[in-house]
């Protein structure tokens, strides 16, 4: 499927696509709300500034993909692959991440308020300054991760991996953190 046919089929109504094969897209911009790709493949795909509010994403591989401002608004991106995608300054906020693979993404200042984070995989991702107020972050992996200057004010980190983690001005006022390592 090429991104002409997605958006024509998308604009005539239909909004599942699961399993399509985006890899390398250009799809900057485009409004997708609601959109199912379930298990899709959009690795290097440019999904800069695209709307994806509530959008269907599990399982999907977005390997390198470019999400920098995008909005995923409660968008379901469990068991998704995100090695290594940029995602700065996109907004997450309650979007499900559970068990999604987030190593060395790039979510600086992204917004991930009461996002569901639990048991993802975010070794070495680049979380300065990100709001991850209210989020579960609950046996999530975030060895090496950098959460300089990042909000944590009322998230659940019972069990997560911290270990050599930048916490530097970090914010974890009323968090739970009784059981982060």
């Amino acid at each position: 499927m090429n991104v002409e046919e997605l958006m024509q089929r998308y604009a005539a109504g239909e909004r599942d696509f699961s399993v399509a094969n985006l890899s390398e897209a250009e799809l900057e911009g485009v409004d997708l709300d609601g959109v199912v790709l379930q298990g899709a493949t959009l690795d290097g795909a440019n999904l800069r500034h695209a709307k994806l509010r509530e959008a269907d994403l599990s399982g999907a591989d977005l390997n390198g993909a470019d999400l920098t401002q995008a909005d995923l608004s409660g968008a379901n991106l469990s068991d998704a692959t995100l090695d290594g995608a940029i995602l700065e300054g996109a907004i997450l906020d309650r979007a499900v991440l559970g068990q999604a693979d987030l190593q060395a993404a790039n979510l600086v200042q992204a917004n991930l308020n009461q996002a569901d984070l639990a048991q993802a995989d975010m070794q070495g991702a680049n979380l300065e300054a990100a709001d991850l107020s209210g989020a579960n972050l609950a046996i999530a992996d975030l060895q090496q991760a950098n959460l300089n200057q990042a909000a944590l004010e009322g998230a659940n980190l019972g069990g997560a991996n911290l270990e050599d983690a930048n916490l530097e001005g970090t914010l974890l006022e009323g968090g739970d953190s009784s059981l982060a390592t």
